[in-house]
This record gives C-alpha cells, structure tokens and sequence, in this order.
C-alpha cells in the first residue's frame, strides 16, 4: 500500500509496485492509457498482466518496453490493425511467460475472487488442449452427478485493477456504465486505481439513471482526472481511437527500432501521438 496520497498520475504509476499482478481491461472496456505512459516512464519491470479477458495497445506497450514478465490472457491482438507485434516477439523469443486461457476461464476466475472462492467451476474448456498447458487448472468429478468431469479454475485476485472510465465523484465512486467486466475487476483486485475523463461534484448514486452503473468508492483506492486518458485508444460514447496513430504502430512495431521510434514521442506526450 502506498502511504502517498495519489494525486496524478504519476503518483498513481508510483503506486503500481514492480511485480505486481495487474489486471487491465480490454481495449473496447475503457484502458488507461495515460496512466500506461507514466508507468512506462517510471520504469516498471516484472508486472504479471492480466488481461480481461484480451488486450491489445495496452500490453503490447508494456511488453515492449520491458514491463511485463508475465501475461494472462485469451489474446493480445490490434485487432483490425492486425497482430501485436512486441507480444508476439516476446513469446518467440521467451522473453515473456504466457499463461494462456480463454475469456469464459478469466472472467470465472475473478468472479471466484469476488465471492472469496478458491476456485471456480466452467465446462467450455473440457478436451480443450489448454488444460495440458495450464497445471493449475484441474479436472474433477461434479459431486452433484455421477460420471460428469468438470473443470475447476483457480481464482484470480489481482493486486491492482487500473481502467479508464468517464465520470467520477468527489467521493471516489467511478461510473462504468454497463462495462462489468471493470466491475469485477474491481471487487476482485485488492486495490483498484482508476483514470476518469471528469470528476463530479455530487454523488453518482444521487442520479438514478446512472447509479446502476457505478462502482462503489469502497472498492476504489484512488481516481486521477485524465482527460482524454485512454487516448490513442476510444472511449464509448466520447470519443474514437485514433487510427492514425494504431496505424503507424502497427507497422513501426514490427521491429525493436520502430517500436522505439514511435514509443519515444507517444512518452513525451506529443500533439501527434497523445492527442
């Protein structure tokens, strides 16, 4: 825990410790991507991503600059922009532990943390070959019916939640809309930070249209105001990726020296990449 109030958001990357597991949202969910640039810039090495359920921009930065050791997922991919280039290097040259899984097995297994479950049980997977791959995922009999195997998932606690959301107050509740993923990850990680576009000044559950939406400030560390922070990423309802810019990445990236040469401006925060 960081004895620091954080207030920006480079005090909000100060309180993402090195190694820590850190689940991240998929790109269409709402991904703090200005709160990623000041963790790159602060240096963080050894993060265990947990990508709910996939990731895209967000991890294949992470990966490229040497963030991540670790990364659980369904699927790192640009999506239209095509593969992710650093991700795909990393595993191809064991520069990165990969934890395969499936979107139905991530979500299970941070519902599990959220109930306090060690465990919890899905079918989808059963004769799958990932479970010759992942050892922490078992196969049992299901004590309701004789002769029905079914497979249990071990439950997924992360040590920080970090998205990008529209709106929050100035008691810490954060609206999500109707994006539960960010709900569980929230309930289930044992500390949540999260990025906003704007900062209320009256409680969010005063509005009944958006209360439903909410997460509880109880659940929630910190909120940084960060407008335009999931940029060069959308964000529903505000604002569209920017394909430029996931264009040239796309591309760049395909090699060590491009990624470089399209991270460097992006990190300094230029006209052309942040905005």
């Amino acid at each position: 825990m960081n004895d620091r109030p954080i207030r920006n958001l480079e005090a909000l990357a100060a309180a993402i410790p090195d190694g820590a597991k850190l689940a991240i949202p998929a790109d269409y969910s709402g991904v703090a991507m200005a709160a990623t640039r000041a963790l790159i810039r602060r240096g963080a090495k050894n993060l265990h991503l947990v990508c709910v359920p996939t990731s895209g921009l967000q991890a294949d930065m992470l990966i490229g600059a040497g963030a991540a050791a670790i990364v659980e997922t369904s699927a790192v991919t640009l999506g239209e922009f095509g593969r992710a280039p650093r991700f795909n290097e990393a595993v191809r040259l064991g520069k990165i532990e990969i934890r395969d899984s499936t979107c139905p097995a991530i979500h299970a297994g941070l519902q599990a943390a959220e109930k306090g479950l060690p465990f919890m049980p899905i079918r989808g997977i059963l004769g799958a070959d990932l479970l010759a791959n992942r050892r922490d995922w078992k196969v049992i009999d299901n004590p309701f019916a004789e002769g029905d195997p079914i497979v249990v998932v071990p439950s997924i606690t992360p040590d920080v939640a970090l998205f990008h959301a529209p709106l929050a107050d100035r008691e810490g509740n954060v609206w999500i809309g109707r994006r539960r993923e960010l709900m569980s990850m929230a309930h289930a990680a044992k500390r949540t930070l999260a990025t906003v576009e704007s900062i209320s000044e009256t409680s969010l559950f005063a509005d009944e249209s958006l209360a439903a939406g909410v997460i509880p400030a109880i659940y929630v560390e910190a909120v940084v105001e960060a407008r335009r922070g999931a940029r060069p990423l959308g964000l529903w309802d505000a604002y569209e990726a920017d394909d430029a810019f996931l264009a040239k990445y796309a591309a760049n990236a395909e090699t060590e020296a491009g990624f470089a040469e399209t991270l460097e401006p992006w990190l300094a925060g230029s006209p052309l990449a942040a905005e």
